[in-house]
């Protein structure tokens, strides 16, 4: 138990911080794993807003700190990679 004022305060923005940091974590992973399920299931056109849905919710984790920024754009580009290989398969169908 803290003793201090100062340290008492520190849990409490601990607190609020890593509640806020699950939940940004948790849309992330959520975002990606859509995107996933859907290209999996082999839906182009849908897979394709779920990647913009999934690019956008990595930024905004990037802006919130949660995420370090190359991470992100290494994150993005696999996703896009996997993206770009299923329309391209697609399309020699």
């Amino acid at each position: 138990m803290p003793n201090t004022k100062q340290a008492l305060k520190r849990m409490r923005v601990t607190a609020k911080r890593t509640a806020r940091n699950r939940h940004v974590k948790s849309t992330f992973k959520t975002a990606v794993r859509r995107f996933s399920d859907t290209l999996a299931q082999g839906d182009i056109t849908e897979a394709g807003d779920r990647f913009l849905i999934a690019k956008k919710t990595i930024d905004k984790a990037v802006s919130k700190g949660v995420v370090h920024k190359n991470a992100a754009a290494r994150k993005k580009s696999r996703l896009a990679k996997r993206l770009n290989k299923a329309v391209s398969a697609a399309a020699a169908e």
